[in-house]
């Protein structure tokens, strides 16, 4: 009874912590949604805190009323989905066949992809090696060279090494052949690990304007949202110091609240996606802690 009492105490507390980090983790969230919506003379004057002071919703009115960030935002969803299916579909394709311990060239194979981690070409060499392949300008390059990650595919192997390996010998014993074992077996038991897969592809590709900025210099049609909110501050920054210094007379302050109101239109799509997996997380916490 009493060390029952100590364990719910102890959860309490875990709890509580966690709660306290969930709410120091949100205040820079809070105060930058409290500038998109705070009129621009109150964040001159420093009176913006974690409520909009004098709500407006001019600095949103301006972000959307650019047809080109709403295009970029449609395009960078899009672009999201292809990324994380595909690079989903190459995670399993590459992690399941290392599970088998007759595949001839395993150790070898591991080691030339775990080598990949530690050591890779450099900019300069990616730059020259998606030119050579007529890669430059073209919105393949934001899907192909990125398309599967050493570290998840260890994440993913290791799940598939926890499956036993009486499920599989039944299935081949009944006449199922590697596909069958895979969309039928390994697959339905692994979702939790790969949601929280997708959820990282998907995380790391809304994020990612490196690769666009560097592979894509002319073809603005395909810049990521985040890309074009990249240009969108530094153009607003460009206009204050210009202000500033007397050489853009007539032209209207770029106040932060348009920086915050930009960065909160590329943020919250890719927040909404958490509650439709959260009850694969939940699941992924619970493996293994029944056993029978």
């Amino acid at each position: 009874m009493i060390k029952s009492q100590s364990r719910k105490v102890g959860d309490v507390l875990i709890a509580f912590l966690c709660l306290i980090v969930i709410i120091i983790c949100l205040f820079p969230m809070l105060n930058l949604f409290a500038r998109s919506l705070s009129d621009p003379m109150a964040i001159v004057n420093r009176r913006v805190s974690f409520l909009p002071v004098e709500p407006t919703l001019d600095s949103y009115r301006y972000v959307f009323a650019d047809p080109s960030f709403s295009r970029s935002l449609i395009w960078t969803a899009f672009l999201t989905v292809i990324c994380t299916i595909v690079s989903l579909i190459m995670t399993i394709l590459c992690a399941f066949p290392l599970i088998y311990d007759t595949l001839k060239g395993k150790a070898l194979i591991n080691t030339l992809i775990i080598f990949t981690m530690y050591f890779s070409a450099g900019t300069i060499p990616n730059y020259i090696l998606m030119k050579s392949l007529n890669m430059l300008n073209n919105p393949w390059v934001l899907i192909i060279p990125n398309c599967l990650s050493v570290f998840n595919m260890i994440i993913l192997r290791s799940f598939l090494y926890g499956v036993p390996d009486s499920l599989r010998e039944s299935a081949e014993l009944d006449g199922a052949n590697p596909f069958r074992v895979l969309v039928q077996i390994y697959l339905p038991l692994s979702m939790p690990v790969l949601a929280t897969l997708a959820l990282f592809y998907a995380v790391g590709r809304w994020n990612g304007f490196s690769d666009a900025l560097l592979y894509l210099t002319s073809a603005t049609q395909y810049h990521p949202i985040q890309l074009k909110l990249y240009n969108i501050i530094n153009n607003l920054s460009s206009i204050d110091i210009a202000i500033q210094e007397g050489s853009a007379a007539g032209v209207p302050s770029a106040s932060d609240g348009m920086k915050a109101a930009a960065v909160m239109f590329a943020t919250i799509p890719i927040i909404l996606v958490y509650p439709w997996l959260q009850r694969y997380f939940i699941s992924g916490v619970t493996i293994g802690a029944v056993k029978g």
